[in-house]
């Protein structure tokens, strides 16, 4: 930048050049008295065209001054209403520092200084003029822009570029905005802009208050904006559902730096769409205007739909773990309860009065834990007995009891794909999803209607997405249930697959129907959807793998098969029964010692193994609860069957999780009973192991 001399007005740059201008005159003449007059002769012409070219030089340098400053005037003539209307006081120097022109606010709170070095200004202002200007001038031509503080609050600012024929010089009080600083970004050329707008990230220049200075094409697109509207003064709160709060409040406290730069999760406005757009706001301080913001903006609507279903999966796996814990705990009360409500009835016949209130406290606990499996079937842990079924079979056995459901105002039809493939599943509890979705369909239809069952078999050569499920391409069989009803509302659809939902009065459903009935199809490796239209009727969709061979074997949880069968024994039986509920190890043992067995009772697994210590100790058969504290059935036996080679094992459980741990083989020679089980169940099962017949599992 130039400096002026104060008295003459003549820069201080021509001043220093003026000796480089006498320096060929003064060497020709020095020349012309040293030199002989031949050589002097010489010397003069060489020395003359040096010179006629040190001056031609000169003034090629003169016209591109001159042609700088004439480029000044020019973009000066441009903007010059721009900055007289500017509140703020605003000087227009060109590249030398020289002040071309200062708007009506700089003549009012300074003198006029136009025709003067900008360092009249600064002098004024800093005490230290001359290095704060050549500080202030270094800044702006590396980042375009540069302030200085001065006293009480107030800013000088310059925006420069380093091949821009002006500068813009403006002072701002505490509250005043950087406007001109846009204006100084118009000086420049239009590269940075057409860089902005071609950039694939969205991006907002936000003004601190919140209002949209500038969107590129990324960032109107995503916001469904035009140019016209950016012309007037929108808001982005009008845009975009603040996080928590004001839009306005958060950006200004983001171009204040009070917070930090992390995301902010926002909504758009007045979407038309069937879903909520929501973006990824990211602000940051505009580096190219003082007090300016950048948005950056990513499309989150993906992101949010999978947290919310992450968020669903989370809320049922806690349900299901609940569910099935108290299931589990519950089965050991039922147990107890239907247990010794069977040594009762031993001692009374059926003629006595208290038979009856006996039989009844033995209808309403297996009432409760037929209730218990439904909450095991939502959660996934219930007992099941896979075998191969033919679907045509199972629903033939099937109909009467469907008819009977349905009433006589209902029609009943069931179609069947001839060449129907066989599926694997628990017949009985695919009975019940099918019995639950029936009477779904009929309490759908007060006035009565038909209600169709379809088999088919389906192929499918893609996957099949939908309902945030997606099931892999190949062979399937469909059931499909559907009824004339009244349909199930978009909401209920939504909810009607988790446990205690129900659309009807209290006391007319427990709302684990359908609930059950996932969890049914889930757990057997299907899968279950809905179709319904309000006034139209349900389509109930269940997809089961196809299989080829009906031999399959039947599950290892069912039973295992015995190595080699046993003989029974010439001795009465020893049974050593761990279970850590003590109403329950009270009723199995007196149940068991009824028999004419000898019972060795432990409370837990370190206990039994204690018992086991004693090689003297002859036991035929182990009876285990699974899920005990410290060291669980499957465990404590696989190492006691490592000096008991061939020992019978009897597991009992409330449900199946993790019955024989995960990554571990079945162990030999065990079979499993399920929580609630009677004393009739125990004794055959026990009798059935020393007999050596592996008899399948008990219910």
């Amino acid at each position: 930048m130039a400096h002026w001399d104060d008295q003459s007005g003549i820069p201080r740059s021509a001043l220093a050049a003026l000796p480089l201008l006498m320096l060929p005159l003064l060497v020709g003449a020095l020349l012309l008295v040293i030199l002989p007059g031949s050589d002097a002769g010489r010397a003069a012409i060489i020395f003359s065209t040096i010179s006629v070219a040190w001056y031609v030089l000169g003034g090629a340098i003169a016209l591109s001054h001159g042609w700088r400053k004439l480029s000044g005037r020019r973009a000066l003539s441009a903007i010059r209403g721009e900055v007289a209307a500017a509140p703020e006081p605003v000087w227009i120097c060109d590249s030398d520092g020289l002040v071309l022109f200062q708007n009506a606010a700089a003549c009012r709170d300074f003198d006029d200084i136009t025709g003067q070095n900008v360092l009249t200004l600064v002098s004024r202002l800093r005490a230290d003029a001359e290095s704060d200007l050549a500080d202030l001038s270094a800044r702006a031509l590396r980042h375009g822009s540069a302030e200085i503080d001065l006293s009480e609050g107030e800013v000088l600012a310059l925006s420069r570029a380093a091949d821009a024929p002006l500068q813009v010089w403006s002072y701002h009080r505490p509250g005043d905005g950087l406007e001109d600083e846009a204006l100084a970004m118009d000086l420049e050329d239009s590269e940075a802009q057409d860089e902005f707008e071609a950039l694939p990230v969205a991006l907002l220049r936000l003004a601190p208050e919140g209002h949209i200075r500038g969107a590129n094409a990324a960032a109107r697109a995503l916001l469904s904006l035009d140019q016209a509207s950016l012309q007037g003064a929108l808001h982005l709160g009008s845009v975009l559902e603040g996080p928590g709060r004001p839009v306005g409040d958060w950006i200004l406290d983001a171009s204040a730096r009070r917070i930090d730069g992390r995301p902010e999760m926002l909504r758009l406005r007045g979407n038309d769409g069937d879903e909520d757009v929501h973006l990824q706001v990211t602000l940051a301080p505009d580096p190219t205007v003082r007090a300016g913001v950048i948005a950056v903006l990513n499309d989150a609507s993906a992101l949010k739909t999978l947290e919310a279903q992450f968020v669903q999966s989370q809320k049922m796996q806690a349900i299901g773990q609940l569910a099935g814990g108290v299931a589990h705990d519950f089965n050991n009360l039922l147990t107890a309860i239907s247990g010794h409500c069977d040594l009762l009835m031993l001692r009374h016949d059926k003629g006595h009065p208290d038979y009856s209130d006996l039989d009844q406290i033995s209808q309403n606990a297996n009432r409760a834990a037929a209730l218990v499996g439904q909450l095991l079937a939502f959660s996934r842990k219930q007992t099941l007995k896979l075998e191969t079924l033919d679907l045509r079979d199972t629903l033939a056995d099937l109909t009467h009891l469907l008819n009977r459901l349905v009433g006589e105002r209902v029609a009943l039809t069931i179609n069947h794909d001839p060449a129907l493939r066989p599926i694997r599943a628990d017949k009985r509890q695919l009975e019940q999803v099918i019995m639950n979705l029936v009477v779904n369909a009929r309490d759908a239809m007060p006035e009565g209607g038909e209600i169709r069952i379809d088999t088919e078999n389906v192929h499918l050569s893609d996957a099949l997405r939908r309902d945030r499920v997606a099931l892999p391409a190949g062979d399937y069989v469909r059931v499909r249930v559907i009824d004339e009803g009244c349909g199930i509302s978009p909401d209920h659809q939504a909810k009607m697959f988790e446990p205690f939902f129900t659309t009807k009065r209290v006391g007319e459903g427990t709302g684990l129907g359908l609930s059950t009935a996932y969890g049914i199809v889930k757990q057997t490796g299907g899968y279950i959807f809905c179709d319904s239209v309000t006034g139209q009727g349900t389509c109930f969709s269940l997809y089961f793998p196809a299989h080829a061979d009906a031999a399959i074997k039947m599950s290892p949880v069912a039973a295992t098969p015995a190595e080699a069968t046993a003989p029974l024994p010439t001795r009465q039986a020893t049974i050593l029964l761990v279970e850590d509920e003590a109403p329950v190890r009270a009723f199995a043992a007196r149940a068991l010692k009824l028999k004419g067995y000898d019972v060795l009772e432990a409370t837990n697994a370190e206990h039994a193994l204690d018992l086991l210590s004693d090689s003297r100790l002859t036991i035929d058969v182990f009876v285990t609860d699974v899920v005990m504290p410290g060291m669980d059935g499957p465990s404590w036996v696989r190492t006691a069957l490592r000096d008991r080679p061939g020992t019978r094992v009897i597991f009992m459980s409330g449900y199946t999780e993790d019955i024989f741990g995960e990554g571990h083989a079945p162990v030999p020679n065990s079979l499993f009973l399920a929580k609630p089980f009677t004393l009739a169940e125990l004794t055959h099962l026990v009798e059935a192991q020393l007999a050596g017949t592996g008899a399948p599992t008990l219910h």
